[in-house]
């Protein structure tokens, strides 16, 4: 048998361009090589499948996904944050919005996307082959012929939609086989690299901060000493260097910027100006006079971070306030707003939410999804070099590029 289309990976991406193209009466066979569909989904939003995220597909805010962002434009207007969620709630799913712009379902359980999917190939009569390992993609004259399994097995399709993903999280699959198939198919593949993921840094008192959650601060990336971009936000430091959503959004900066010596400094007070804190002390100072330092601070900072600033300042923890020089003022004014980190390294794809690079959209039809080079190949999700922050964006576009892959397809 001949399929209309075969579509190489059971994620989000492969699950909506399958569903699509069944849907318009194609005969689709979605081909997984793990036990189940959508692993990676799963795992998504600790559990709760942020989906999508109400800004993603805005004017003003777009920009986020980076030196690619206008090849998402088409796909956006063919399917956008709306159509998702409207496709979502067609599929029984109840929505909610939560904090910046982030959609989830309102039992915060993935497995309702993930089921909703399924129940979307089926109504799309999609054939479905899991534990299905491809090993070989096979191409003839600029056109796709067919696939070779790990077992061996040939099949043959008039068209193929690859949507592999990258190489984050690797347990679920995402082990970055279609980026060998698509070198060898002579596709450029921009060098995939983590992205969304923790940082470690140099120093060593890190791992007396590890636990501490902090909300509302300031973090900005140092190339040397030019100031590349800040992020206001939350930050958790680990054992080794610091997570959170702040860090997660800025770690492809960070990753494009390694090995060049790469610093953190993270604002404690943002709210208030340099000179506005200093004033701040000043007047505490004053009113606690016979204060011990080490006691002022945990009025200050959190307790896990009182030693650390102690031992930053250079101040005597035991040190009346009132004794406090201008200098030590400086200095602790300093640690608040300048607490200077080390990049050592990211944490790589193990703790990857997400790949940068992929295949050059350059060589891929941003309105179709078709790749320029082989006129029957179709790619969509992660395995493009389109990446944006957390908070559902990244899941956008495998919902719009997936259905326009789908949707495109000639059969």
């Amino acid at each position: 048998m001949i399929y209309d289309v075969i579509v190489i990976g059971g994620g989000p991406a492969g699950m909506m361009a399958a569903a699509r193209a069944g849907e318009l009466g194609a005969r689709v066979l979605l081909v997984e090589k793990n036990n189940q569909l959508g692993v990676k989904l799963l795992a998504t939003g600790h559990g709760r499948c942020n989906f999508t995220n109400a800004l993603a597909d805005k004017k003003e805010t777009i920009s986020v996904y980076g030196k690619n962002y206008k090849f998402l434009f088409s796909a956006f207007s063919k399917f956008s944050v709306r159509s998702a969620i409207n496709f979502f709630a067609r599929l029984g799913v109840v929505t909610k919005e939560e904090d910046n712009g982030r959609i989830f379902a309102k039992s915060d359980k993935a497995g309702d996307i993930k089921q909703a999917l399924i129940k979307y190939l089926k109504k799309s009569n999609v054939e479905v082959k899991l534990n299905a390992e491809v090993k070989k993609v096979i191409a003839k004259d600029k056109k796709i012929e067919k696939i070779i399994l790990a077992s061996g097995e040939e099949i043959f399709a008039n068209n193929f939609i690859i949507t592999t993903g990258g190489k984050s999280y690797a347990e679920t699959g995402s082990t970055g086989d279609g980026y060998k198939w698509l070198s060898d198919l002579e596709h450029k593949i921009i060098t995939p690299r983590p992205a969304l993921t923790p940082v470690t840094v140099k120093e060593k008192f890190i791992k007396n901060l590890e636990g501490l959650s902090l909300k509302n601060i300031k973090l900005s990336v140092y190339e040397n000493k030019k100031k590349i971009i800040s992020r206001a936000g939350e930050i958790i430091f680990t054992s080794d260097g610091v997570s959170g959503p702040a860090i997660i959004d800025l770690s492809e900066k960070i990753g494009a910027i390694l090995p060049t010596p790469t610093f953190l400094r993270i604002d404690f007070k943002p709210e208030m100006e340099t000179a506005q804190l200093d004033k701040k002390l000043q007047n505490d100072f004053h009113l606690a006079a016979n204060k011990m330092f080490k006691n002022y601070l945990t009025g200050l900072v959190p307790p896990k971070l009182v030693p650390v600033i102690i031992k930053l300042t250079g101040i005597n923890e035991k040190k009346q306030v009132n004794a406090i020089t201008k200098l030590e003022r400086q200095n602790l004014v300093s640690a608040l707003k300048e607490f200077t980190l080390e990049v050592k390294e990211l944490k790589g794809f193990t703790k990857a939410m997400i790949t940068a690079g992929g295949v050059d959209v350059k060589e891929v039809d941003p309105k179709t999804m078709r790749s320029k080079i082989y006129k029957n190949l179709y790619l969509a999700g992660e395995i493009l070099d389109l990446d944006g922050p957390t908070g559902g964006y990244n899941l956008q576009i495998c919902w719009s590029t997936g259905y326009v892959a789908g949707e495109s397809v000639n059969f």
